[in-house]
């Protein structure tokens, strides 16, 4: 994660992931967890018996501390975990592979930490998304921003397919995938409708996506 010096980054309950979730949820893990918002949803929500964080800004995960079992603070892809901090039904990783500098050597390792049959979710925006699209192509411009997609601390940029391809690269097994920016009330979701969805993908502003390791 980075530090974006909002206040809502950290503290967004990230509700959107809802219809991913199992409908038991034990043990759960969040990497880039912030202030712990969308865990002590989940919490409140599933009867959670044991909730933890990885957070990299210690400000930040004082206050997750509050509201989870445990919360570890520091670099995850540097870090060495507890070694109770494994086999996890659940494991969150929303609008952070991004910010890795070796995305596909974390979801191994992440991997390792869930039980067989156990789910990685994450969210990840998607590169090819018109504004980005259009600037490049137009005008020879890639202005990174404090927020959003070209994030300046992003390290790595993703579409539909690599997406899939980096959070199946461990072997996990696609479950489900759903984008954002299309939802009712938004213009795109006309202009997608009369262009008959050939240019979706250029609509798609980020990706949820949902994988199971397989059981050995």
């Amino acid at each position: 994660m980075t530090d974006h010096n909002n206040e809502d980054y950290y503290s967004h309950v990230r509700n959107e992931i809802a219809q991913l979730l199992p409908e038991r949820v034990d043990r759960i893990l969040e990497v880039g967890c912030g202030q712990g918002e969308t865990l002590a949803w989940i919490k409140s929500t599933k009867g959670v018996e044991f909730s933890c964080g990885v957070e990299l800004f210690g400000e930040s995960a004082d206050l997750a501390a509050q509201k989870l079992h445990r919360v570890v603070t520091g670099n995850f892809e540097a870090m060495e975990l507890p070694s109770d901090m494994k086999d996890f039904d659940v494991i969150l990783c929303l609008d952070v592979l991004e910010h890795f500098v070796d995305p596909w050597k974390a979801i191994q390792r992440l991997d390792s930490l869930l039980r067989p049959g156990g789910v990685l979710i994450a969210s990840i925006p998607n590169v090819r998304y018109f504004r980005v699209v259009l600037a490049l192509l137009l005008q020879g411009r890639w202005d990174y921003q404090d927020s959003g997609i070209l994030d300046r601390t992003h390290l790595r940029f993703f579409t539909r397919r690599t997406a899939l391809e980096l959070l199946q690269s461990s072997g996990m097994r696609l479950e489900a995938i759903f984008s954002t920016g299309l939802e009712k009330g938004r213009k795109m979701r006309y202009v997608n409708i009369m262009t008959l969805s050939l240019l979706r993908p250029l609509f798609e502003y980020q990706y949820l996506i949902k994988v199971q390791k397989v059981a050995q």
